[in-house]
């Protein structure tokens, strides 16, 4: 019998965890060296509002820089000023600061349930899809050159 033994566990620490993603990065950083993700984050606010807190905010990005790509985590506007130029106005923006960042790619991951064509729109090319994630939809990936808008 074998001295290693698989066990799915439901009672694990954070430090379990940690200690096999250190690991993993440990790893990474032995092929392509030490690299850090900086996160950057987006907010469109309402400037009708005086406070500045979550009740002004109408859309917004979080993503992060890396390795020289954009990651594209979350893009969101708020439904009532949907189709106004907003969401491109933001991507626009965090790809612009992407590249002052040095990036000269992006990506993101979106549902066929969201906004594939809005990104298509902006110069993203599919690479990837996953049929039936979630079931009767699609999960996409796309990607983009940023030196297209530079």
């Amino acid at each position: 019998m074998s001295r290693y033994q698989i066990s799915i566990e439901n009672n694990y620490t954070s430090n379990s965890i940690e200690f096999i993603e250190n690991k993993l990065l440990e790893f990474n950083f032995s092929q392509i060296g030490s690299y850090k993700y900086k996160p950057l984050v987006i907010f469109l606010r309402d400037s009708r509002s005086k406070i500045s807190s979550q009740e002004n905010i109408v859309g917004g990005f979080y993503g992060f820089i890396g390795l020289g790509w954009l990651n594209v985590s979350t893009l969101w506007v708020a439904e009532t000023l949907r189709g106004q130029g907003y969401g491109q106005a933001i991507l626009t923006t965090a790809e612009q600061e992407a590249i002052q960042q040095k990036c000269d790619y992006a990506y993101v991951f979106t549902y066929s349930f969201q906004a594939p064509n809005f990104y298509q729109k902006l110069g993203y090319e599919i690479f990837g899809i996953l049929d039936n994630f979630p079931p009767g939809h699609q999960r996409l990936f796309l990607k983009k050159r940023l030196a297209q808008i530079s």
